[in-house]
């Protein structure tokens, strides 16, 4: 696996956990755990797009990793 498949799929796994902790903040009952899960999914974007950046800076130095 190169190291672009192996950055895309971490993308793509960061992105199903920011969503699980979205649907964990809307869906929580008790407002400090909505917080805690709240922020965490900020964190979690903050992240995704670093790796949303590097995909792109992958894919313009290595134009074979484009779409893959």
């Amino acid at each position: 696996m190169t190291i672009a498949s192996n950055v895309k799929q971490c993308l793509a796994t960061i992105r199903g956990i920011e969503s699980q902790l979205s649907s964990l903040a809307l869906n929580s009952l008790d407002e400090e755990a909505k917080a805690i899960f709240h922020e965490s999914a900020m964190t979690i974007e903050t992240v995704k797009k670093d790796l949303q950046f590097r995909v792109l800076e992958l894919e313009r130095q290595e134009p074979q990793y484009k779409g893959s």
